[in-house]
């Protein structure tokens, strides 16, 4: 079971809701969501992971209960707000993990602050988003969007993200947390990832790296894994075969033994 949310006030008085679990003095774990989604994404993953990890799941801007501002929707911005987080909870240094875009998030951290990296984890995150018509679609789309959004619009939207069968509760839960996300902040995001491309600096990511992918993923392929592990000098791929873009909700149980294996070799 995770403890209780909790709030902290970051940077410049961002405040950012966040859970907590396991040992005081564990290896530092941050667990950073795909666009739209919040804390809640790892709610499945956060009771099979070891006591020894101390794993924080953060609602980001614009998402969750977190706040909402008008600006810094971008893989830097986002970036930033994590090296806010681990100064505001006194964390020297972590392993970053994020899923789908905010795998490219938690990359542009390693690579900004290599030294407050302990290791990275990337769970189906694209090579890169501007090479993909999906998303140029979604923002142009997403143009037209206002507040409040159509809960249809938000369950075929989250539908196309994972492929086993996940329960009913934990997916109204999902799509609960999706619609708190204001049509600004789908916009914003969404054009941030097509505003910055990590692939050109890649290379400089040189600490241990796992990179976790499900073999149905219909978002992110299996050439996009092979060009990040070209590209990362440390990194490890894992399949999961049969799984979506979601391993996390999917696989919890393999996800955590997978990310406990990797954190205690480090």
């Amino acid at each position: 079971m995770t403890d209780e949310v909790e709030a902290v006030e970051v940077g410049d008085g961002l405040r950012l809701e966040y859970v907590r679990q396991g040992d005081p003095d564990g290896i530092p774990v941050l667990l950073l969501h795909g666009n739209t989604d919040s804390w809640r994404a790892w709610e499945l993953l956060l009771p099979h992971l070891p006591p020894s990890i101390r794993a924080f799941a953060i609602s980001q801007r614009g998402h969750g209960d977190s706040a909402r501002p008008d600006h810094g929707y971008t893989m830097a911005g986002f970036a930033g707000d994590v090296s806010a987080f681990m100064d505001a909870l006194a964390i020297d240094a972590a392993v970053v993990v994020g899923h789908s875009s905010h795998g490219l998030v938690a990359q542009r951290f390693a690579i900004d602050e290599p030294e407050r990296t302990l290791g990275l984890v990337s769970i189906s995150a694209p090579a890169t988003v501007r090479d993909k018509q999906g998303i140029r679609d979604l923002v142009t789309e997403l143009a037209a969007v206002t507040d409040p959004l159509d809960p249809n619009y938000v369950r075929e939207f989250q539908a196309g993200t994972f492929t086993l069968p996940i329960s009913e509760a934990f997916v109204e839960a999902v799509l609960s947390e999706t619609l708190k996300v204001p049509a600004h902040v789908w916009r914003a995001s969404f054009e941030g990832l097509l505003d910055e491309d990590v692939s050109p600096q890649r290379h400089r990511i040189r600490l241990p790296t796992l990179l976790l992918w499900g073999d149905e993923d219909p978002l992110v392929g299996r050439a996009e894994q092979e060009a990040m592990l070209a590209q990362i000098a440390h990194a490890a791929l894992v399949v999961y075969p049969g799984v979506g873009h979601s391993p996390q909700w999917e696989v919890p149980e393999r996800v955590a033994r997978d990310l406990a294996a990797f954190v205690g070799d480090l």
